[in-house]
C-alpha cells in the first residue's frame, strides 16, 4: 500500500474507515499542512518490539508538530498475540496487525517497518528472546533499518537496563537499538548492506521513559530529571480541529484485534525521553537542537529552500494550484541533488504536493479483483486535471513494461476515460505477504529476497505509470492497479488487484480429531482462479492412515466458483498423528495452496497464500457428559475442537443464561478473557454459581487480572496475578495423582503435556482458599514453582474449575494431551453420580 504523505486526514478516515483503500483527496489545508513538512529535513526513528507497544502520541507530535519524518520501527508483527475481532491467530493475525499499523501511521503520519524477528509469544527474559530470535539476522534488520531511514534521532520505547523485569521481547528491542547505534556507521558492519544502502551515524538515542518506569508519579517527581528532555504533547491543530493527543487515540484505536479503542484526550500533557547516547541538547523541549534540519543541510539545498519557503509563505487556500509552477520548478531543482536520500524523498512528496494542489485524479481500475498468469485483463483508465494549468498525458507504461502514448491535454475539469487491455505473463507471483512465502522458525521470518527485509508488505508489481507534461516538466506518477465496486451499504469500495494461482485447494479443519478407530469423511474444497478449470486431487498422508479414493476429478466452469470432493480417512487402530495435505493437479502442475482472505472495515482488503495443511491426530481418549454450554470471550476455537471430539457444543449468549437454560448441559465453559470482555457477565454469576451448586461443572478459562468486569471470578476467593510459564516445554509435576479430574475417564500423566506449543499457560491465580485443590505445578527456569495453572473447587453438588493453561493455543495445535485433560475436565463428577444412579437402582 502506498504511503500517503499527506497527515490530516483523520476526519475522512475515522468516519468512513470501510474507505481502507481509496485514494486520499486532500483539502487545502492538509495541503499547505504537507508543504510545512516538505521544508523540514529531519528525521526520528522510534523502536520497539510489538504492534501497538508504540507511543502514537509521540510519533503524532514529531510528525504533526515538529515536521520531522517519523517511522515506527517494530521488531515483530504481533503473531504470538490474541485476536480480539476473530478467528484469525498466528501468521494471520500477524498479517492483521500489520495492516493495523499501517491504519494507524495514515491517521499519526508516521511510517511503518519491521524486521524478520517473529513474536513466538511472551519472553521473560531477552537471553531466551535473543536466541529463539537469531539475534545476529535481528540486529542486522535493525542496522538496516537505520541506514536506509537515516534518522537523526532514534527513541527506544523500552528501557535496555531491566533485563528479566518485563517482556523479553521489549527488553531486547532497546538493547539491540542501541547496540545497531554503534554500528550503522561502522563500514565492516553487515557490508554486504552497503550494496544497497550507505552506512549512517544517527546523532542522538533516546527511551522514552515516564513516570510508569519510575515504580510510582511520586518517585519520578524526585528522580534526578537532568539528562530528560520532556515537550507538551498536547498541541491543537487548528487545521484539523483535533488536538495531538486526540490525533494520537484515533491512531491507537487502529489496534482493533488487540482490543485497544482509545478515548482521546485534550489539554496539556508532558512527554519525556532520556538521553542515553548522543550530546545532551541544552534546549530540553527541541530534540533536534544542533541538527540542521533546513534545505541548507544538503548541497545545493539552499536554492530549492528559497523557492519552497516562499510557496508556503504565500500559499493560496482559495487555489492550491497557484503554487504548482512554483513547486514544478523546486522539482526540477531536486533532481540534480547528489544527496540520493532526501532527492528521493522529497521528490516524491512534491510530485504528490503537486498532484493534490492540481486536483489530479489518475486511476487504473481492473473488472475484476483478481486474476492469473498469462491472462488478459481489461483497465479502465480515468484522468482528469481540475486545475487551470497547463498539463498533458504524454503516456502510460503497463505492467508488462509497454508504453501507450497518449499525447492527451488534460483540460480543466474534463475528465478522460478510456480501456487498455495489458496481458500477464506467466512468471507473475501470487500475492501474498512476502514474509510467509517459506516457511520460518520459531523466532524468524525466512525472506529470500533481501530487498524486501523491512517492508511493511510486498510491494505492488502491478502498476500503471502515467507520464504527465506539467508546466513543461515531465513527471510520473505510478499508480497501482485496483478494483472497486459499488455496495448497497457502503457505496463505493476499493480493493486491491490481486494475482492467484489457478487453482488452490483447502481442508476447511485445520485439526481433525479421531477419538477411536472409525473412518471420517474429510472435504476438500478446489477454488477455481480461471474458467473452465479440470484437474484431479489427491492426499498424501502418514502411512499407517488409509485414504480413499486416491484421487478424484474435478471440473469448474467459472472463476471463483469451489468444487468440494469428499474424501474418507481410516485412523490407525493406536493413537497416532501426522500431516495431510491436499494437491490439486492441473496439466502438469501442482497446487497445495490454500487462498485465504482477510476483510475487515479498518483495514484493506487481504489475499494469503499458506500451505493447505491439516493435522490428523488418532487419540486415546476417553469422556463423559454430551451437551457443552459454551460462553464467548475473547475469541478462540475451542468450541469447534470440543465438537471434534464428540461433544454437542451450543453457543450461550450472555442475555440467555439463567437457570433453565444452564440446565440442559453436563458442563459450562467459559471463553478465555470473557471477564475482561464481556460486561453483561457481572450480572450473571451468582446464576452460574448455582448451577455449579445444583451438579453442573463450571470450567473457566484464563483472564488477565486488570478490568475484571466481575467482583468475584469464584465462588470462593481466587486472586489472579501475572504469573505465566513461558516455556512450553517446562516440566510439569503432578501434585495430586489420585484425584478424579487426573484419572477419569482418562489417566493423565506428564506425557499429556509433551508437544505443547508456545507457552504453557498465563495469569494463573497466586492466592485461592481452601476449598481449591492445586493439580499441578511448573515453573520457568529459574524461577519457583507455579500451581495455579490448574484448580478444582467443589461448590454443591458441582465442581469449579479455574485454568490458565493455553487450551486456546494447544487445541488449533492438536496437542493430544490438551484434549485428554480437558475431557477430564467436562468429566469430573460424572463417575459419582453414574455410582450413585447405581445404587439408588
Amino acid at each position: 500500500m502506498k504511503k500517503p504523505i499527506l497527515y490530516f486526514l483523520v476526519f475522512f478516515f475515522a468516519a468512513n474507515t470501510f474507505y481502507a483503500q481509496q485514494p486520499k483527496k486532500p483539502n487545502a489545508s492538509e495541503i499547505y499542512e504537507s508543504i510545512k513538512k516538505l521544508n523540514f529535513l529531519g528525521s526520528v526513528l522510534y523502536v520497539a518490539a510489538h504492534p501497538d507497544d508504540e507511543n502514537t502520541r509521540l510519533i503524532s507530535y514529531l510528525s504533526n508538530h515538529v515536521k520531522a519524518r517519523t517511522a515506527y520501527l517494530s521488531l515483530t508483527r504481533g503473531d504470538g498475540g490474541q485476536n480480539l475481532i476473530g478467528p484469525e491467530i498466528r501468521e494471520l493475525l500477524g498479517v492483521i496487525r500489520t495492516q493495523e499499523l499501517l491504519a494507524a501511521r495514515r491517521i499519526d503520519g508516521g511510517e511503518q517497518r519491521f524486521t524478520r524477528a517473529n513474536d513466538f509469544g511472551y519472553s521473560k527474559h531477552p537471553d531466551e528472546t535473543l536466541e529463539i530470535w537469531n539475534k545476529e539476522e535481528v540486529l542486522s534488520d535493525v542496522v538496516l533499518a537505520i541506514r536506509q531511514f537515516k534518522p537523526d534521532v532514534i527513541i527506544n520505547r523500552f528501557d535496555h537496563r531491566s533485563p528479566g523485569s518485563t517482556h523479553g521481547h521489549h527488553t531486547s528491542s532497546a538493547m539491540l537499538s542501541i547496540e545497531a547505534f554503534d554500528l550503522t556507521n561502522d563500514a565492516n558492519s553487515y557490508p554486504l548492506q552497503l550494496q544497497t544502502t550507505s552506512t549512517w551515524q544517527p546523532q542522538r538515542l533516546f527511551f522514552n521513559t515516564s513516570w510508569w518506569f519510575y515504580g510510582s508519579q511520586e518517585k519520578f517527581e524526585k528522580a534526578d530529571k537532568s539528562k530528560l528532555l520532556n515537550f507538551d504533547i498536547g498541541e491543537y491543530y487548528s487545521s484539523s480541529g483535533l488536538s495531538n493527543t486526540e490525533i494520537a487515540s484515533l491512531s491507537r484505536s487502529q489496534h482493533k484485534s488487540q482490543g485497544f479503542g482509545n478515548t482521546g484526550t485534550r489539554g496539556s500533557q508532558m512527554e519525556y525521553i532520556e538521553l542515553i547516547k548522543g550530546n545532551m541538547p541544552t534546549d530540553k523541549s527541541n530534540i533536534f537542537e544542533g541538527i540542521d534540519t533546513s534545505w541548507n543541510r544538503i548541497k545545493g539545498g539552499k536554492q530549492i529552500g528559497d523557492i519552497l519557503y516562499q510557496v508556503e509563505k504565500n500559499f493560496d487556500f482559495k487555489n492550491p494550484s497557484s503554487s504548482i509552477p512554483e513547486l514544478v520548478k523546486a522539482y526540477s531543482l531536486i533532481q540534480n541533488l547528489e544527496d540520493s536520500h532526501w532527492k528521493l524523498i522529497k521528490s516524491e512528496d512534491l510530485k504528490n504536493i503537486i498532484y493534490a494542489c492540481a486536483g489530479l485524479y489518475l486511476e487504473a481500475a481492473a473488472e475484476t479483483n483478481h486474476s492469473t498468469p498469462n491472462a488478459s485483463i481489461k483497465l479502465n483508465i480515468e484522468a482528469i486535471n481540475r486545475s487551470a494549468l497547463s498539463m498533458e498525458l504524454v503516456s502510460l507504461k503497463t505492467p508488462n513494461h509497454l508504453t501507450i502514448q497518449k499525447n492527451i491535454p488534460l483540460s480543466e475539469n474534463t475528465s478522460f476515460n478510456f480501456e487498455e487491455t495489458i496481458e500477464l505473463n506467466g512468471s507473475i507471483l501470487s500475492t501474498t505477504p512476502y514474509w510467509l512465502t517459506k516457511k520460518g522458525t520459531l523466532g524468524m521470518y525466512q525472506v529470500d529476497d533481501k530487498s524486501l527485509i523491512g517492508k511493511p508488505e510486498t510491494p505492488r508489481h502491478l502498476n500503471v505509470t502515467f507520464r504527465l507534461n506539467i508546466e513543461g516538466t515531465s513527471i510520473s506518477y505510478t499508480k497501482p492497479i485496483i478494483y472497486k465496486t459499488n455496495d448497497p451499504v457502503k457505496g463505493e469500495v476499493y480493493k486491491p488487484f490481486e494475482i492467484i494461482p489457478e487453482a488452490s485447494v483447502k481442508i476447511a479443519e485445520k485439526v481433525i480429531i479421531f477419538e477411536n478407530d472409525n473412518q471420517k469423511e474429510i472435504p476438500v474444497t478446489v477454488k477455481a482462479g480461471r474458467d473452465q478449470l479440470e484437474g484431479f486431487v489427491n492426499i498424501a498422508h502418514p502411512k499407517d492412515w488409509s485414504i480413499y479414493p486416491e484421487q478424484q476429478k474435478f471440473s469448474i466452469q467459472h472463476k471463483g466458483q469451489e468444487q468440494t470432493l469428499i474424501f474418507t480417512a481410516i485412523p490407525p487402530k493406536n493413537q497416532s498423528e501426522g500431516l495431510i495435505t491436499p494437491k490439486a493437479h492441473v496439466s502438469d502442475k501442482i497446487y497445495s495452496k490454500e487462498l485465504i482472505e482477510i476483510e475487515y472495515d479498518h483495514i484493506p482488503f487481504q489475499t494469503i497464500l499458506l500451505p493447505s495443511e491439516s493435522k490428523i491426530v488418532r487419540l486415546d481418549i476417553k469422556k463423559r457428559g454430551e451437551n457443552i454450554g459454551y460462553i464467548e470471550g475473547a475469541g478462540d476455537v475451542v468450541p469447534e475442537s470440543l465438537q471434534q471430539i464428540g461433544y454437542n457444543v451450543v453457543i450461550i449468549k450472555p442475555e440467555d443464561i439463567n437457570p433453565e437454560t444452564l440446565a440442559k448441559f453436563d458442563a459450562i465453559v467459559v471463553g478465555i478473557r470473557a471477564y475482561n470482555t464481556v460486561e453483561a457477565l457481572k450480572f450473571k454469576q451468582q446464576i452460574l454459581f448455582d448451577y455449579v451448586a445444583q451438579g453442573g461443572n463450571m470450567i473457566v478459562q484464563y483472564n488477565t487480572n486488570r478490568r475484571l468486569k466481575v467482583d468475584n471470578l469464584a465462588p470462593y476467593t481466587l486472586k489472579l496475578s501475572r504469573d505465566r510459564v513461558t516455556d512450553e516445554n517446562a516440566k510439569v509435576s503432578i501434585l495430586e495423582p489420585k484425584h478424579e479430574l487426573l484419572n477419569f475417564p482418562n489417566k493423565i500423566t506428564e506425557n499429556d503435556f509433551e508437544g505443547w506449543t508456545q507457552e504453557r499457560g498465563l495469569y494463573f491465580p497466586n492466592e485461592w482458599s481452601k476449598e481449591f485443590t492445586p493439580l499441578l505445578s511448573m515453573h520457568d527456569k529459574g524461577e519457583s514453582s507455579k500451581k495455579g495453572s490448574l484448580l478444582v473447587a467443589k461448590h454443591g453438588k458441582g465442581y469449579y474449575i479455574y485454568t490458565g493453561l493455553s487450551f486456546f493455543r494447544e487445541f488449533p495445535a492438536g496437542v493430544s494431551g490438551a484434549y485428554r485433560l480437558f475431557a477430564n475436565m467436562l468429566s469430573i463428577g460424572k463417575d459419582t453420580i453414574k455410582s450413585e444412579n447405581n445404587l439408588k437402582n
